[in-house]
């Protein structure tokens, strides 16, 4: 029997010094460090992450090819320790793709930060794993299933904590019989980690007005497979990275394959969420980017095994916001700490954890709390985080500006200067956010995507499926519209409603009562299938739709992403 939302009881309240939202590499690189310097000076800190997935690792998505610059700080002895970090990249190759050749560029061509060697080729779920073990010994507690839905605040308006959301809460808002309240978890200071586009840091970043003086925040929507592949197609150590076909020149984006482990490949597709074409799917491209004569045969004979999606933070030095608020601070991609064009984030991440570690740790020392860390905040610019985000500043809105084969060239040119320190642009604007860039249908010109060959290609539910997406099916949407008159009355006469096309997940549909006529057209929302990416909340025109917190535990649980 249900109950009424009058009848909440009171959440539990748990104190520590420290509440971290989120276990990916930033959370748990913060939680390890702040346990390190505790021991190191004989402290005892009380350190708590809280993590939407069901285990720490289950939302995790990247490449990736890891620059161990971060784990080498972090924990020196990780080879020693078993860390599942093995495959070492020994083959880097850059193809720019036509519709039918791949033109290899020479590597002297590159500058250097663009060198992967050195670097690794890893599942970052596995690593991020291994790294919640490593916190756990030291005393860190991690809440996996547990997704933080709220800040909350002291009567200064500064934040002092986040609680959880309430589980078994049925569709209609009412109460079921396996209703658990949430938790409150107070902290003396709290680290938002989340990744791209994290529920609370938006909020944050909002309410303390962190992107004042800061370009937009940028994003892209990485799109990801797993194969094991033939034994003969099999390279490890291979990285291979590719722009061009099947994206336009106007069309930012590209794809990798990494080759590691027993026989599998990373294979992975970027389109850049400042694209302006509405009948543009950015899944039917990653699709169709396999069909290619000089890509497809790694995957003949092979089996696909896993897929996901992710948005990423793609704005870089120049769309960093204030990284820190009244009794907190932004860590890693909710930052927006990823170097673009080396398609990495994973280190900056682990060295932002680590930075605001330690400016925490001096605040709890001197019996702060609730209080600004303003000492992170001015020390990231000047720290290996800031010189290598400086470095690439340029590449992105050159890419933008001047399209794919200019804006490479030119991005490229600049990355060069800037190895000797000077750049001949300046520090150049974004312009606009993601969500204002597309045109209309009538300015647009239809793409017609190849039916999926279920071989090479594969259409969005059977993709879904390996992603073991699962969500309470009675809980109220976590995809929340603002006007539900919007994508009808809005979105489908100007823009053909794009949500059904940049969502990765089938989540978004426009059903019609008859079909041929296209008479009585109704917006769908399939909540179960989301995938966490959170694309619709960046991309949509009208910036109509929020994403919130599900229950905790829903969503993905990627295995070896």
């Amino acid at each position: 029997m249900s109950q009424n939302l009058t009848d909440k009881p009171a959440r539990d309240q748990m104190d520590y010094d420290v509440v971290i939202v989120g276990a990916g590499p930033a959370g748990l690189a913060a939680a390890i460090r702040l346990k390190q310097l505790a021991m190191d000076n004989g402290a005892e800190i009380s350190v708590v992450v809280v993590e939407k997935g069901s285990e720490p690792g289950a939302h995790i998505l990247s490449g990736a090819v890891i620059d161990p610059v971060g784990i080498n700080q972090l924990i020196p002895d990780w080879k020693e320790k078993g860390a599942p970090i093995t495959t070492q990249v020994k083959d880097d190759r850059f193809l720019f793709l036509g519709t039918s050749m791949a033109i290899r560029l020479p590597n002297w061509m590159m500058p250097p930060l663009m060198n992967n060697h050195g670097n690794y080729i890893v599942s970052l779920g596995e690593v991020v794993k291994w790294l919640a073990g490593e916190a756990e010994a030291l005393g860190v507690e991690i809440y996996p299933g547990f997704a933080a839905a709220e800040l909350l605040y002291d009567e200064t308006g500064g934040v002092v904590g986040v609680a959880t959301g309430d589980m078994g809460v049925a569709k209609d808002g009412s109460l079921k019989s396996t209703f658990t309240r949430g938790l409150e978890l107070r902290g003396k200071y709290t680290l938002l980690g989340e990744g791209a586009r994290g529920h609370l840091s938006k909020q944050a970043i909002a309410r303390f007005d962190l992107s004042q003086g800061r370009e937009p925040q940028k994003f892209g929507i990485g799109i990801k497979e797993i194969w094991e592949v033939a034994a003969d197609k099999h390279q490890p150590g291979l990285v291979q990275h590719s722009f061009g076909w099947p994206l336009d020149n106007t069309t930012g984006g590209g794809s990798f394959l990494y080759h590691y482990g027993e026989r599998l490949v990373a294979a992975g597709f970027v389109v850049h969420l400042n694209y302006t074409n509405p009948y543009l799917s950015p899944f039917d491209e990653f699709q169709r980017f396999k069909t290619h004569p000089g890509i497809r045969s790694v995957f003949e004979g092979g089996k696909r095994i896993a897929y996901g999606a992710r948005a990423i933070t793609e704005g870089g030095y120049q769309s960093v916001p204030k990284l820190t608020f009244p009794g907190g601070a932004l860590l890693g991609c909710a930052a927006g700490f990823v170097n673009v064009p080396r398609i990495k984030g994973s280190h900056n991440a682990i060295l932002s954890g680590m930075l605001a570690a330690e400016h925490t740790f001096t605040a709890l020392q001197q019996g702060r709390a609730h209080d600004e860390l303003a000492a992170y905040e001015e020390a990231w610019r000047t720290s290996p985080i800031g010189q290598d985000l400086w470095r690439v500043r340029n590449a992105k809105p050159l890419w933008s500006k001047l399209g794919t084969f200019i804006g490479i060239a030119i991005g490229g040119f600049d990355m060069w200067c800037n190895t000797f320190g000077f750049s001949l642009f300046g520090t150049m604007k974004h312009g606009k956010a993601d969500f204002a860039t597309l045109k209309t249908l009538a300015q647009s010109s239809p793409i017609d995507y190849p039916r999926p060959d279920g071989k090479i290609s594969f259409d969005k539910p059977s993709s879904v499926y390996l992603s073991n997406t699962n969500h309470e099916e009675d809980q109220p949407v976590h995809l929340q519209l603002k006007d539900a008159s919007i994508p009808i009355g809005r979105n489908l006469p100007l823009y053909g409603e794009p949500a059904r096309l940049y969502c990765p997940a089938g989540v978004y549909e426009v059903v019609y009562a008859n079909s041929e006529t296209k008479s009585d057209p109704r917006f769908v929302i399939n909540a179960q299938n989301c995938v966490h990416c959170k694309t619709c909340d960046i991309k949509d025109p009208a910036q109509n739709i929020n994403w919130v917190t599900p229950e905790g535990a829903g969503g993905p649980n990627y295995i070896g992403m």
